[in-house]
């Protein structure tokens, strides 16, 4: 199964955040249940991303004035990321052995499209081997394919 077969859900979690952005304006858009923030330049292009683990841990240190510091000081630049017409089991591969929760979706010119969640992707993969089984069985049955 491609990545792009659950685009509807991955692009409800796009939101980005320009660069001088504040770490308080983060955090208000945070609060609203999102895990992580896309850092996007100008040309709409990926900068890095910003999670609420990046801003607590930031605004913990804060003194004075240093909250209203710009996200690109707490944010990752090197960021793990995939495209539409990927497979998904590789992602979620991928997303295991770095232990990401989310990973940001991208069209080929870089360019964001949304958030790839880790429930959403383990639940495609656990429909799909589940209809895959019922194939099986029905096959091993002699019921032939539905």
């Amino acid at each position: 199964m491609l990545v792009e077969k659950i685009l509807p859900d991955i692009r409800k979690r796009l939101l980005c955040i320009e660069p001088t952005a504040t770490l308080l304006q983060a955090a208000r858009l945070l609060d609203d249940g999102r895990d992580m923030l896309l850092v996007c330049d100008v040309g709409r292009g990926l900068a890095g991303i910003v999670t609420k683990t990046d801003v607590v841990r930031m605004t913990g240190r804060c003194v004075g004035a240093g909250c209203t510091a710009p996200v690109t000081e707490a944010m990752t630049r090197e960021v793990v990321s995939t495209t539409p017409q990927a497979w998904l089991h590789d992602v979620w591969k991928a997303m295991q052995d770095r232990e990401l929760k989310n990973v940001p979706v991208l069209y080929n010119d870089g360019t964001p499209l949304g958030i790839l969640n880790a429930r959403d992707a383990l639940q495609m993969l656990l429909q799909e081997v589940r209809y895959e089984e019922e194939l099986l069985r029905d096959y091993a049955m002699s019921l032939g394919y539905r």
